[in-house]
């Protein structure tokens, strides 16, 4: 029975009431919640507490690592103003994000902070080179209370995720500083991730925040597709069991102890009708502006569970679904890499110990860099940049110009294609093609400056944001067939309703028509190789990268090659494909996206 707790440990600065478990204090507490607000008590002349409490959740999800400010259109976000125009704001950066939680916190005595997954993994240099201990750290700092798993907090594995939970060094690099890592001081809740042998959850299912006489019920679940979205690898030995089915458990067993205000945190979600964060996803109607996978969760969720704090597809939204009662239940998603967070209002009702749901207001809000850094910050992140400076500091290579990991083939996919293409002939002289998911391409690379190298240049710690996993680059043998199978998998099977486009090296070519549906997306007889029909019965040797090589992302085809040949790592195939071909004389340009042609 995973155990309840009003603490984390003795290095919380913050601290939380005993909750009176006791009968008779229990009814008690019962009739001074029906009197009305203001009354009086009548042996000691003190005001009764309301009936009603406000609760204000603060939250956010898919921060990555990212503790100084986010690069390119990553640390920006989208507003809508009241005329109709947008605008783009600079947001993100732990320093600033610290700062406007402890502003909203200020005179709100009742205050949660939670998160929806993905603290951790596909991380810049900073936080990924120390295996994402800074980035606890950082969490610990912002007095983060509770956080769901997300795919990417297994990257590593479930003895390297319960490591970041409990602390201890490194098992092969050891540790960083004097001092051994402590760990989390929240808990990571893991609901739905089971041993399969034991059968049992990896880490707590749940977890229960009390304050005085309020307590509120936290179930944290990942999206079950997670081994699709990750190295085999890292998830060998565990079993995803279904979101709905698991959440609905755990509520039960949180009323059978008492607790009746539930929010689960999932590591799943959707996509707004814009990208703007404050759009209005319940016009017409609630939930109206919204698609994908969290809608059919949310609609199917227990009616016990009172609002749904979500993740994973790195949108914005605040949004109203109806629940399996036809009663409206708030879904929220604070976009990713720490620039936005939501502010939500859970109005709890002390007679009920229920949250009272027609008073609960959520709304997301820019974590600008307008406001003062929190000094805390800035010394972590001066001191983890110090012992990564001299790795992260040297040129790997020179651009001349950003390049941009935006659209549906991007500048920085494309050349990662081309960079590993380069490094697959150096193994192998044979080699054809190459294929990059986009998933893997954390970011573009800016021609400004970051630091002091200059502008152009593209440092390594540079390369480590846009390619952070430590996938290797493996060559296989394909048939004809199977390429053009595997690009119609792109847009058909489990990527038919969010199509997964790989990023092609400039020698292939093809049209993918979006007016059609499913694998007729992809029209057949377009794709060219060097500017010749694929030959269905040839083979083809063709790069990936070993999450794809694994069948990852729902690529099953890619996991059928032959002649596999295993070579480094694809940041270092990205650093050498660099530092061969680009000079500061001679800067490589960003690639021009023409590989794809796309009717719409």
């Amino acid at each position: 029975m995973p155990a309840t707790s009003h603490s984390h440990s003795s290095r919380r600065r913050r601290t939380y009431g005993l909750f009176a478990a006791a009968a008779g204090l229990a009814t008690a507490g019962a009739l001074v919640a029906a009197l009305p607000a203001g009354a009086q008590d009548a042996r000691h002349g003190k005001p009764l507490p309301s009936r009603y409490q406000d609760v204000q959740l603060l939250s956010f999800n898919d921060l990555h690592g990212n503790l100084e400010p986010p690069s390119g259109s990553s640390g920006r976000v989208t507003e809508v103003q009241a005329d109709g125009t947008t605008k783009t704001i600079d947001a993100g950066g732990v320093e600033y994000l610290a700062t406007h939680l402890r502003q909203a916190r200020e005179g709100n005595k009742y205050s949660i902070t939670a998160a929806g997954g993905d603290m951790v993994g596909a991380s810049p240099l900073i936080s990924g080179l120390f295996h994402d201990e800074p980035t606890i750290e950082a969490l610990n700092k912002l007095d983060l209370d509770v956080t769901s798993v997300g795919n990417h907090e297994f990257d590593e594995g479930a003895q390297e995720l319960k490591r970041l939970q409990k602390g201890g060094c490194h098992p092969t690099d050891g540790c960083y500083t004097d001092e051994e890592f402590g760990g989390a001081d929240f808990p990571y809740l893991a609901a739905n991730v089971l041993n399969e042998k034991s059968g049992k959850p990896v880490l707590k299912p749940y977890w229960v925040w009390k304050k005085k006489d309020v307590k509120i019920g936290f179930i944290g679940v990942t999206l079950e597709n997670t081994p699709g979205v990750v190295s085999a690898e890292g998830v060998k030995g565990l079993k995803f069991k279904d979101e709905v089915e698991t959440i609905d458990k755990y509520a039960k067993e949180l009323q059978r102890q008492g607790v009746k205000s539930i929010v689960a945190l999932i590591h799943e979600g959707g996509q707004p009708a814009s990208t703007s964060y404050n759009y209005d996803c319940d016009a017409p109607g609630a939930g109206d502006g919204i698609s994908g996978p969290i809608v059919d969760i949310a609609k199917n969720v227990s009616p016990s569970v009172d609002a749904l704090v979500t993740g994973h597809t790195h949108a914005a939204y605040a949004c109203t679904i109806n629940d399996p009662a036809g009663k409206p239940r708030t879904v929220t998603s604070a976009a990713s890499f720490g620039r936005l967070y939501t502010d939500t209002t859970l109005t709890y009702d002390r007679f009920t110990g229920d949250i009272a749901r027609t008073a609960v207001k959520s709304a997301n809000h820019v974590v600008t860099r307008t406001v003062p850094r929190a000094t805390d910050m800035t010394e972590l992140i001066g001191r983890w940049n110090t012992l990564a400076a001299p790795i992260g500091n040297r040129a790997i290579g020179y651009v001349s110009a950003d390049v941009p990991n935006t659209g549906t083939e991007s500048p920085m996919g494309d050349l990662i294609a081309d960079a590993q293409l380069w490094y697959g002939r150096t193994l192998d002289a044979e080699t054809d093609l190459a294929l990059m998911n986009p998933g893997g391409v954390r970011a573009g690379l800016t021609y400004a400056a970051k630091g002091t190298e200059g502008d152009g240049v593209v440092t390594y710690a540079e390369g480590f944001t846009v390619q952070p996993f430590a996938n290797t680059v493996n060559l296989q043998d394909f048939t004809g067939a199977q390429l053009i199978q595997v690009l119609k998998e792109q847009v058909s099977g489990s990527n038919a309703s969010a199509p997964k486009i790989l990023q092609p090296s400039a020698n292939l070519t093809y049209t993918l028509d979006l007016t059609k549906s499913g694998a007729d997306r992809v029209v057949a007889d377009s794709v060219r190789l060097n500017g010749a029909a694929v030959d269905p019965a040839a083979t083809y040797r063709v790069a990936t990268n070993s999450f794809l090589a694994g069948g990852g992302d729902g690529f099953t085809t890619l996991g059928q090659g032959t002649n596999d040949l295993v070579g480094l790592d694809d940041l270092a195939a990205l650093a050498q494909y660099l530092t061969a071909n680009s000079s500061a004389a001679a800067p490589i340009a960003p690639p021009v996206t023409n590989r794809i042609t796309i009717v719409q």
